[in-house]
């Protein structure tokens, strides 16, 4: 196996010139660059990583705490990740909470003693005591997609209150009046965002939203299924329940499914966090889509920057609605054929 002293003598330059070229170091000529590099690659020499962090106390290992791998918006929040992290020179190790802060708490601690350089956090709570110490110490952090109100971190997400409201207007146009919501754990931002942005979009139109209309779900399949079969079983049901992520919507059309009833005739549904699988469903599922692979790459730039010294700035991006046939859209006409004949 090459050393790094075989790629200095094929290379024509010292040990320490090699050693600079890997790390980036600005001040090597662009000729011994060139020449290190292509001695690197002859040679296939590759630096010992554990040997270099001691040297340079870095890593380059970013940690990853999403709130459910099971959730696919967090798989691809993931896979984003770890493809911007590789192409700026970092690994990603990844833990999963669950939804559950205690394990949120376990992996952030563990990552904190595997000695990474920075800290990628979907916070499943309000305030992790842990967490907050991490930043008091320094310790480079970027929350994405939730945030902790109050605490001085950036944090890249999406906005989903502009389609929130287009939800709204599209569902008043087709008629429907009884509008419910699955809603977030409240202890997270964006079980909280998105119940007050679906009660200020109901309120432009005139529309109630009581709590018998409001269900409290954690995320999960489960819960949007029991939250689900409650809504049935009101007196007055609703017309259309808004689930507000991908899992509980599943949830809520397994209910619908298991007493007999169909989507939308029955009752109508739409969800927050598109995912490839509502175009499969039967109907297919009007959702509001992040643009997930461009919050996971913003986050990698965020936290990379903070970690190299630059100014890292929070990100917002907007979502959008996708509508399909889930709330009794008419269904898209087919294309005429025309006759070859």
């Amino acid at each position: 196996m090459a050393s790094i002293k075989d790629v200095a003598a094929s290379a024509g330059v010292s040990v320490a010139t090699v050693s600079r070229v890997l790390n980036g170091h600005p001040s090597v000529s662009a000729d011994a660059r060139e020449r290190v590099l292509a001695a690197v690659a002859s040679l296939g020499y590759r630096p010992n990583a554990v040997a270099r962090s001691l040297r340079t106390d870095q890593t380059h290992t970013l940690g990853l705490v999403i709130s459910d791998v099971l959730n696919p918006y967090f798989t691809e929040l993931a896979r984003s990740v770890e493809e911007e992290a590789r192409a700026l020179g970092y690994s990603v190790i990844i833990g999963n909470a669950d939804e559950r802060p205690e394990l949120q708490d376990h992996h952030v601690r563990n990552l904190l003693d595997r000695r990474i350089d920075g800290l990628l956090v979907s916070p499943t709570d309000g305030g992790s005591p842990l967490m907050l110490d991490a930043i008091r110490a320094g310790t480079p952090m970027v929350f994405v997609d939730r945030w902790i109100p109050g605490v001085d971190v950036p944090v890249v997400r999406a906005d989903g209150r502009a389609a929130v409201r287009d939800l709204v207007a599209h569902l008043y146009g087709l008629g429907h009046r009884r509008l419910a919501i699955i809603a977030g754990p409240a202890a997270t931002t964006t079980g909280s965002e998105r119940v007050e942005a679906f009660r200020a979009a109901l309120a432009e139109y005139g529309l109630p939203l009581p709590d018998t209309r409001i269900g409290q779900g954690d995320f999960q399949a489960e819960s949007g299924r029991r939250v689900t079969e409650g809504f049935l079983d009101l007196p007055e049901p609703p017309d259309v329940v808004f689930a507000a992520d991908n899992l509980m919507a599943l949830g809520a059309l397994d209910a619908v499914r298991a007493r007999g009833l169909r989507v939308p005739d029955d009752l109508a549904l739409a969800a927050f966090d598109d995912i490839p699988w509502f175009v499969h469903t039967d109907p297919p599922v009007t959702a509001i889509a992040q643009p997930t692979g461009e919050l996971g790459r913003a986050a990698v730039r965020a936290l990379v920057d903070r970690i190299e010294g630059r100014t890292p700035r929070s990100v917002t991006l907007p979502a959008r609605l996708v509508v399909r046939r889930s709330c009794g859209e008419p269904p898209t006409p087919s294309p005429v054929q025309r006759s070859t004949t």
